[in-house]
């Protein structure tokens, strides 16, 4: 796959039927993965933001999060393995953060493995700063958190 193909994904809300294929990838990323009941109880919320990256149709990444009044939260993002190291997890949550904006959220957190070098470099060329730490937040493996943060401009 060249970098070229990034031009081929497209960013969508993500639906009901890209499940499947959005808890494989969580399988294939985390630990402790989502299940597929947190995936269809997000889809029904109406503070949820559910991005989807698709190539010819099939789901190749997403980025999920929420907000309540002025605060989001970024929950998750994975993308498939063959589309990692591309750009495309940038695109997401660039993209998340855009939407954050014009619903009005000033600040959005997010928790990340400190062992997650790639994620947290993404997340601080993306604009997040850590804010502090979660002793014993992770179980498997066992791990903190660090709990970042990114204030979003106003008046987009």
């Amino acid at each position: 796959m060249s970098t070229r193909s990034l031009d081929l994904a497209v960013i969508r809300a993500l639906s009901a039927e890209d499940l499947p294929a959005a808890v494989r990838i969580e399988e294939a990323s985390y630990s402790m993965p989502w299940s597929d009941e947190t995936f269809e109880t997000l889809l029904r919320r109406p503070d949820s933001t559910l991005l989807a990256a698709t190539s010819a149709g099939a789901l190749v990444g997403y980025a999920i999060g929420w907000y309540t009044l002025d605060q989001g939260e970024l929950g998750n993002v994975a993308v498939d393995i063959p589309w990692r190291r591309r750009g495309l997890a940038t695109r997401l949550v660039n993209e998340f953060l855009l939407r954050q904006q014009r619903l009005g959220v000033k600040d959005v957190f997010l928790e990340v493995r400190p062992s997650n070098e790639a994620a947290r470099s993404l997340y601080a060329r993306l604009g997040f700063v850590e804010v502090g730490l979660r002793r014993g937040y992770y179980v498997r493996p066992a791990e903190d958190a660090i709990d970042m943060r990114c204030t979003l401009r106003s008046g987009s």
